[in-house]
């Protein structure tokens, strides 16, 4: 088979498989059918035979392309992105374009896929694992990008992390008031604010506190 006739898969990172190009429109209805049933369902009720049906497959097609429901479930629940090359963006701007483009799918009710991860991490390590890969391959990169010479981006990022996540929970999924009908604008700016704080800055030295 030569190697015009084959695609990888960039939707499922773990594990990377090569299928043709016929199979893309079935591996992506897969996808989709995924997506709404772990979120309709959560990950213990999602059945293989309910999505397949959902995408109009056979349930065997399911495993051939996703190898199991964990493997599918990680598939589905990879984080899109809306982030920019912050690279590009003034170092003092990035913490709000930054929440803008975390909180964006949220708001606008793209959050599917995010939603079923942060239901099922608690209970279910494929959940958890997936949002650390988030973390390594999506907002890792970006922030090294916007700060290169910054030996501390790796805990600056973890820190904006916990931010987001926080922020996510507390509007969007438990719908925690005032924060759940704070207009957004507002939000992005307070939300913003602590994570450039969080990016700029200085991070105390734990070792020297306790001398």
């Amino acid at each position: 088979m030569s190697s015009e006739n084959v695609e990888v898969d960039e939707v499922a990172w773990a594990p990377r498989r090569r299928f043709g190009p016929r199979s893309a429109p079935a591996r992506r209805a897969i996808l989709e059918a995924a997506r709404a049933r772990f979120a309709e369902d959560g990950y213990e009720r999602a059945t293989i035979r309910a999505i397949a049906a959902d995408a109009g497959v056979d349930p065997a097609m399911v495993m051939r392309y996703y190898g199991s429901k964990a493997e599918l479930f990680t598939a589905t629940v990879r984080v899109a992105s809306d982030l920019e090359d912050l690279s590009t963006v003034p170092r003092d701007e990035v913490g709000r374009r930054f929440a803008g483009a975390m909180l964006g799918r949220w708001e606008r009710g793209e959050n599917k896929p995010e939603e079923a991860v942060l239901r099922a991490a608690p209970t279910h390590p494929e959940a958890a694992r997936s949002m650390q890969v988030t973390f390594e391959e999506q907002i890792l990169p970006a922030l090294r990008n916007a700060f290169p010479d910054d030996p501390d981006i790796d805990t600056r990022a973890g820190l904006i992390l916990t931010q987001g996540l926080g922020t996510v929970l507390c509007r969007y999924v438990l719908k925690i008031e005032p924060v759940a009908s704070m207009d957004f604008e507002q939000l992005l700016d307070a939300v913003g604010a602590t994570m450039q704080h969080h990016l700029t800055a200085p991070l105390k030295d734990a070792a020297a506190q306790g001398r």
